[in-house]
């Protein structure tokens, strides 16, 4: 196995409750993380799925240090980051990127493409690397004038990602890229994830709430209910011999055309 570039244990999060906010005093904490302990190996695409309410949302949010962990460990590629504060974080946030959910609510609309993509860039070569970017996603360079409303949803996410790939990451995390795009973009997008990630080394978290969508793409699946991981496979495994009875439950929900086909 390679070497590890995560390596968690004992992880829990909790967020004050405020349906159970008292009249005076603070709200009550809610776990939505429950002691989480895995490892994720240098290149992998590891799928982290669930329902709702699963975590699996504050799981893929905490890893990138944008919900601060209340204990447990985190160590990114041998720097324990659990409790960095932003100065020490900042050498380590261009090798930690996010690929988020709604590009357009993700992208400043008054800003053009590329100066999104270059706006962390040093000035140097700022220009080059958003064309590289541009084109390692599939689009002409002319794209760095235009701006987000005039972008397609498939052409805005993979402005997404040309944003992420071009701080030369070493990881990215994906939180449901695809859910908001029709069936042909979807593919075009996780055909061109699954490329870069050959080509660029890359170590990917997708998180998606549609196995179907994480078979095609990642190399292991980490299923989490309530908090917990009840399941962390490598993925034919995972579809061939779930071990878990709320995997079974998430496999027997994909949609298939013929009825008689079981995963």
């Amino acid at each position: 196995m390679a070497e590890p570039i995560f390596e968690i244990a004992d992880l829990r999060v909790s967020v004050a409750d405020m349906t159970r906010k008292p009249l005076f005093g603070a709200a009550p904490r809610l776990e939505i993380l429950k002691g989480l302990s895995f490892v994720i190996p240098r290149g992998t695409v590891l799928g982290i799925v669930g329902g709702s309410g699963s975590g699996k949302t504050t799981l893929g949010r905490t890893l990138v240090r944008l919900m601060q962990p209340s204990s447990g460990r985190m160590v990114f590629d041998g720097t324990d980051i659990t409790h960095l504060d932003d100065a020490r974080l900042r050498p380590l946030r261009r090798r930690i990127q996010m690929i988020f959910q709604d590009p357009m609510s993700s992208l400043n609309p008054r800003l053009t493409v590329g100066r999104t993509i270059g706006a962390p860039l040093g000035a140097g070569a700022r220009d080059a690397r958003v064309a590289e970017a541009l084109e390692q996603v599939g689009l002409p360079a002319g794209f760095a004038q235009r701006y987000p409303h005039e972008l397609s949803g498939g052409q805005r996410q993979r402005i997404g990602i040309a944003r992420a790939i071009a701080m030369r990451p070493d990881f990215i995390l994906a939180d449901e890229i695809v859910s908001g795009l029709d069936v042909s973009s979807q593919a075009q997008v996780l055909n061109l994830l699954g490329s870069l990630v050959k080509e660029l080394g890359l170590t990917l978290a997708f998180i998606s709430h549609d196995l179907s969508v994480i078979r095609r793409l990642c190399s292991r699946v980490m299923v989490m209910q309530a908090g917990l991981i009840v399941e962390d496979a490598a993925t034919d495994a995972l579809f061939e011999r779930p071990a878990h009875p709320y995997t079974r439950e998430l496999l027997d929900a994909i949609p298939t055309p013929d009825p008689s086909v079981r995963w």
